[in-house]
């Protein structure tokens, strides 16, 4: 593959009246993508071919570093440029984290800073892109809350999409965060259920984990505490169809016998500490509620919904995993978000996040779209999927029990084909 690196100028604000001065209208920021081609294109022929933006999960999640073409980008590379989007505030999008974020000011400085870095702004982002490319209607691709954003662009700048592809990111279109949560719970159980179907055993090991983490200190590699609800975010494997296989392979070599008594070993640590710590990507804990926010607070929906569902608790027994929920504790126990907490409270706190989507103008849709929903997905609840595609015109669904949340990384060639060939009629 060839590939080339694109930075864009962009207003922080899109949406402020343009002022001149010192107004976030007039304020810049940076946005970074990476282009890939195919070699088995020359370069002449790979100038012409139409573009196809990607648009990846998270939120607070970089663009995918292809080292090779394969899966979904081998197939779209057959007839696409593909445009790989750091979203902004990640990877080389003006980064934000711990560091940059203070130097805005106060907690409430960077709260506001932070209400640009949603949906909405993400699709002001791409269709200015998109003319400074010099493209005209390009094709979309929006895995999770990437198909969130997809959804988005229909609802605000259809004229510059050709055809949208989403996977596993039907989002709901209106409501509180609350409904998303309730479901989540109850599809996390049941995963719960059938994952230790499969492996029995690991209800043994999980169970004395959690014991030991309730009797003995355990610091990951970083410093911070391993505390059970820390160790039941290991549920994360649970959204994936062979990833959850890697949840055995984990807790398999999880405690050693050590002079002092049973230990966690430090490859278990190791590798947890990549799960439960946010210091790559705190924009995740910071922004995750808030892509359900329109209209009212989020509160921390998630926090409040798991009082409705004790079984998660972490002193419940048997312990149940968690999946991608985000509690305030996090702001605790994970020093890469401590310095956060406040603006934290704040986002959660917001009273008036703006509308993400038009259901109007979905209702009336003339953009080629088709979603993959997966039927058993743990994150993407299937029932709330199928009720906003209902709400999308011409919108396409191929639902399927085959796959999980990460459908795309098990077979990305055929599920992308699948949905190109669904929104192009036979021969186009």
């Amino acid at each position: 593959m060839r590939t080339a690196e694109h930075y864009f100028t962009v207003p922080l604000d899109h949406f402020a009246p343009a002022s001149g001065g010192s107004s976030p209208a007039a304020e810049t920021i940076t946005v970074f993508a990476r282009e890939y081609v195919s070699s088995d294109h020359t370069i002449a022929e790979a100038e012409k071919l139409p573009w196809l933006l990607y648009l990846q999960g998270g939120p607070g999640g970089r663009g995918n570093r292809l080292a090779s073409l394969g899966g979904w980008s081998k197939a779209a590379a057959r007839e696409f440029r593909i445009l790989m989007l750091d979203q902004r505030g990640t990877g080389l999008s003006s980064p934000l984290d711990r560091n940059t974020l203070p130097a805005l000011g106060t907690s409430e400085a960077q709260a506001a800073y932070l209400e640009h870095f949603r949906a909405d702004s993400i699709v002001a982002d791409a269709e200015l892109i998109r003319a400074a490319l010099g493209s005209g209607p390009w094709s979309i691709y929006g895995q999770s809350y990437g198909g969130f954003c997809a959804l988005t662009y229909l609802s605000f700048a259809p004229e510059g999409v050709r055809e949208a592809l989403i996977t596993g990111g039907l989002a709901p279109l209106d409501g509180p965060a609350d409904d998303v949560y309730r479901a989540t719970f109850a599809r996390v159980a049941a995963r719960n259920t059938e994952y230790f179907g499969w492996y029995p055993e690991d209800r043994g090991t999980v169970e004395r984990i959690a014991a030991h983490l309730r009797q003995t200190e355990e610091f990951l590699p970083d410093g911070g505490r391993l505390t059970v609800e820390r160790f039941q975010m290991v549920g994360s494997f649970l959204g994936g169809n062979t990833r959850v296989d890697g949840l055995h392979y984990l807790l398999e070599g999880a405690l050693i016998d050590a002079p002092g008594g049973p230990r966690l070993s430090d490859t278990f640590l190791e590798q947890v500490q990549g799960i439960v710590s946010r210091r790559s990507n705190p924009l995740y804990a910071l922004m995750h509620e808030s892509i359900y926010g329109q209209g009212r607070p989020t509160d921390w929906a998630a926090w409040r919904i798991l009082a409705e569902h004790p079984e998660f608790r972490p002193d419940a027994s048997p312990l149940l995993l968690t999946g991608e929920m985000v509690y305030p504790w996090y702001f605790d126990q994970d020093a890469a978000l401590e310095p956060l907490r406040e603006v934290a409270n704040l986002l959660a706190a917001k009273p008036d996040w703006k509308p993400l989507y038009d259901r109007r103008r979905l209702a009336a849709n003339t953009v080629p779209t088709a979603a993959a929903v997966y039927r058993d997905d743990i994150y993407v609840d299937r029932d709330l999927s199928l009720a906003t595609a209902a709400a999308v015109r011409g919108l396409q669904v191929w639902e399927t029990a085959e796959f999980h949340h990460d459908g795309i990384s098990d077979d990305g060639e055929a599920i992308f084909s699948r949905l190109l060939g669904m929104v192009r009629p036979a021969g186009s």
